[in-house]
């Protein structure tokens, strides 16, 4: 079921490619997670499970289109490159995404490509999850596990960003590992974040 259309739902982002779907209510490190499709109720968990466990406040954004982000990002390339004399255009994605704090981690059921397109607009670090490759797994949870894009690989993905900047001890990307025994695919839970069906 789709949930009912907030009151204050962002048509403009959802027509260009991205809004934000939800800000992280709790935590105090910053992080943004960026997640299209059937991604986006593992991002939706993933962002609870921050808050929750970690201290993370992440914000969640909905990808509605990879490619019109991009196509719209190197038509303002072009007309800067052929207007030199004129104000210089700023791609959507990076103004939408402009006051965001924090590492961003994309995440699709795609292959990593497709949320590479946008990355050298993204205005911060940027990593991306996707489903390169074929799915090694009976079940789709354990497939999301393999690929490793399901809501505990996701968190700890933003760890690992977060890491990098130092703002979490490296320590902690062990304890989240092993919390979620990501190194076993068998362990993925079917019914998480949207289920097997």
């Amino acid at each position: 079921q789709h949930p009912a259309e907030p009151a204050d739902v962002d048509v403009e982002g959802i027509l260009k490619g991205i809004h934000r779907l939800s800000e992280g209510a709790s935590g105090s490190i910053p992080a943004q997670i960026m997640a299209s499709g059937v991604a986006v109720p593992w991002a939706v968990e993933a962002q609870r499970i921050l808050a929750e466990e970690w201290n993370v406040k992440a914000d969640v954004w909905s990808a509605t289109s990879w490619n019109e982000l991009r196509r719209e990002a190197v038509q303002c390339e072009e007309h800067n490159l052929l207007h030199p004399e004129e104000e210089q255009r700023v791609p959507y994605v990076t103004r939408k995404l402009s006051g965001a704090q924090g590492p961003f981690v994309a995440v699709s059921d795609w292959m990593r490509s497709v949320p590479d397109q946008i990355a050298r607009w993204v205005p911060g670090t940027y990593q991306s999850l996707g489903a390169d490759g074929f799915g090694f797994a009976d079940t789709r949870g354990a497939a999301r596990r393999f690929f490793h894009i399901d809501a505990q690989s996701i968190v700890v993905a933003v760890l690992t960003e977060l890491a990098k900047e130092g703002k979490v001890d490296r320590s902690v990307l062990k304890q989240a590992i092993d919390r979620y025994q990501l190194l076993d695919a068998s362990a993925a839970d079917p019914g998480v974040a949207g289920g097997d069906a």
